[in-house]
């Protein structure tokens, strides 16, 4: 599915206006026509400070999200790159800490755009290349790079030496592009392997953990798994580290979810286990309480949309697409709702997303779904997810949009059972759902 931005300010606009028609309509993995565009441009890939480069089908954000919060708790200062943006498109790139402001974004889209002649980079590939122009002109301490799609093709690995590679966890998704074994994908993430770079990974059952390694010995990476030179667990309320300089005990998380200290733990391995960037232990600490990663288990605060809702009610998003997002999500909220409170999920789903495989997860629960579109998107019809979710024992409804979904949330509710509502399903909905309650990103 192609991406694509709108932007407020009429300079970007233009620019985004000509890389739309850049754009093949499809993504498109590989890396000659990144690597045509950034020799035009000087090679800036060649001059960016200590790369910290992070795949992964789910965690990736959230795990680039605790490096930001160590790194400036340090006191020093980090570039980053991430991808896809919920409201503005600036969120992409972040220069020494700050939003990439819309006078440089414009000026930087031009000039890749410029140079773009003959080449036709995709959407991600232009975007990539202007976020390490601005990186290499910008002073910084590191730059925090999340792969777009995959490792292997994607455009960001183009990085020739990184001071350390990390993959957060591993599931199905974008198996159109990826193929639709699990083997395979693990292959493709690793392939951000570089020779005497260290390979911070989680945990993966025997297969997957192979495939890595494999892959990994292949580029002559230094392969460092979780439970084989660094582990983690969550005991007595703390996130205890350990790995071969010692052992560290940390507050958990402020993110919500239990997943989240996982994504945490890989952060500080991948810190501990590179030599360019100095983070002490205290900044390490500092990060668990300093993270922030919009769209991702977020509680939304007083806006337009959480006055639709009664007194009382919570209101939650997360942009979780995927059947190991959707487990994790689901997870969250079977520990968080009490029995008899009544909780709803509000659902739209790209069209190229598995709703079996992502409702699953909520399969029997006590729950009422309410069926939208995410506005602007191919994606699954109302009824059709309805239906999905009715086969896997949930009471269900379409809806036309998220505003008149909650305002049904609203007449039907109990006042003296204030309900639980999350918002899930896409991260373009997602940052419709921003938007439309005045909480953009910063």
């Amino acid at each position: 599915m192609a991406d694509r931005a709108t932007s407020d300010d009429p300079a970007v606009q233009r620019q985004l206006d000509r890389l739309g028609t850049l754009s093949p309509g499809v993504d498109t993995l590989g890396l000659e026509r990144i690597t045509a565009l950034l020799a035009r441009l000087g090679n800036p890939e060649r001059g960016l400070p200590p790369v910290l480069h992070v795949a992964g089908t789910n965690g990736k954000g959230s795990t680039c999200a605790y490096l930001r919060a160590a790194i400036e708790a340090a006191g020093l200062e980090a570039h980053v790159y991430t991808s896809p943006h919920l409201v503005r498109f600036n969120e992409r790139i972040r220069l020494a800490g700050t939003l990439i402001e819309d006078a440089a974004l414009a000026a930087l889209l031009e000039e890749v755009l410029d140079a773009a002649d003959g080449i036709a980079p995709s959407f991600f590939e232009a975007t990539t290349a202007a976020a390490f122009l601005a990186f290499a002109r910008t002073p910084a301490d590191a730059a925090i790079v999340e792969v777009g799609l995959g490792g292997r093709l994607d455009a960001t690995n183009v990085i020739p030496t990184p001071a350390a590679c990390g993959i957060a966890q591993l599931g199905l998704d974008h198996q159109q592009f990826l193929g639709d074994r699990i083997e395979g994908i693990a292959a493709e993430k690793a392939g951000i392997a570089k020779a005497g770079v260290p390979l911070l990974t989680q945990h993966y059952p025997d297969a997957l953990a192979n495939r890595v390694g494999e892959v990994a010995a292949a580029a002559g990476a230094r392969w460092i798994p979780r439970g084989r030179g660094w582990d983690a667990t969550v005991a007595k309320q703390k996130l205890e580290y350990s790995d071969s300089r010692g052992a560290l005990q940390l507050p958990l998380p402020r993110l919500a979810g239990a997943h989240q200290a996982s994504n945490a733990a890989l952060a500080v391995a991948m810190l501990r286990h590179q030599v360019a960037v100095r983070v002490p232990d205290s900044a390490l600490k500092a990060a668990m309480g300093w993270a922030e990663w919009p769209g991702r288990l977020q509680r939304l605060g007083a806006g337009p949309l959480s006055a639709l809702l009664p007194a009382g009610a919570e209101l939650w998003l997360d942009g979780g697409h995927n059947p190991a997002a959707a487990r994790a999500i689901a997870d969250h909220f079977r520990a968080h709702v009490p029995a008899g409170r009544p909780f709803h999920l509000v659902f739209g789903l790209l069209a190229n997303k598995d709703a079996q495989g992502v409702l699953k997860a909520f399969a029997g629960r006590q729950l009422t779904l309410h069926a939208v579109p995410v506005p602007n998107h191919a994606c699954h019809a109302p009824a059709n997810l309805a239906a999905v979710a009715k086969a896997n024992g949930l009471s269900a409804m379409a809806d036309e949009s998220v505003p008149s979904a909650l305002a049904w949330i609203a007449r039907h509710a109990d006042r003296a059972a204030p309900p639980v509502v999350l918002i899930m399903g896409s991260l373009y909905l997602a940052g419709e759902v921003l938007r439309a309650n005045n909480q953009v990103p910063t």
